[in-house]
């Protein structure tokens, strides 16, 4: 196993909805696949159990593959894991994410930590992402946290009221 990362990729941005709904919007399966996905890919909840301890397992499939891009897992797809170490329902979500691959660019645990701070337009959702493995771009991350962020308020916003 390589020796783990000390970068950290950070993303942040309103959400038009109160933090208790942002929240349920993680904890819940079939919330979480329909938005947690970038743009670009969808995901599928292959075990999920929301409490300190607990895990859930995402696999997440490419649609359009170009030169630059390539699954961890296979060619089209990257299986996560992540573990839930730390759950305040409502403020902070932290879990450890474990990619399922060979490549030793992937390997070791990066800590996300979801952070929901009540805000006069709704809530501002954090997102610190700690140990980020190396061979993860950090142009492509930086994107992909934003086009996550970007479905969660699309996807809070359209929601029924």
């Amino acid at each position: 196993m390589s020796n783990p990362s000390s970068r950290v990729d950070t993303a942040s941005r309103i959400i038009h909805a109160a933090p208790e709904e942002v929240y349920s919007a993680f904890i819940h399966p079939e919330k979480l696949m329909i938005w947690l996905p970038p743009e670009g890919m969808t995901g599928s909840i292959d075990a999920f159990d929301a409490r300190e301890g607990g895990m859930y397992k995402m696999t997440l499939t490419y649609h359009d593959l170009d030169e630059t891009t390539s699954g961890k897992s296979s060619d089209n797809t990257d299986v996560v894991q992540a573990e839930f170490l730390t759950i305040i329902p409502n403020h902070k979500i932290v879990q450890a994410i474990i990619f399922d691959s060979e490549d030793p660019a992937f390997a070791g645990k990066m800590i996300q930590t979801w952070l929901f701070e009540p805000f006069s337009e709704g809530t501002k959702v954090n997102i610190i992402c700690e140990n980020v493995p190396e061979g993860i771009r950090k142009e492509d991350h930086d994107e992909g946290l934003r086009s996550t962020l970007e479905n969660l308020a699309e996807f809070m916003e359209d929601r029924p009221v």
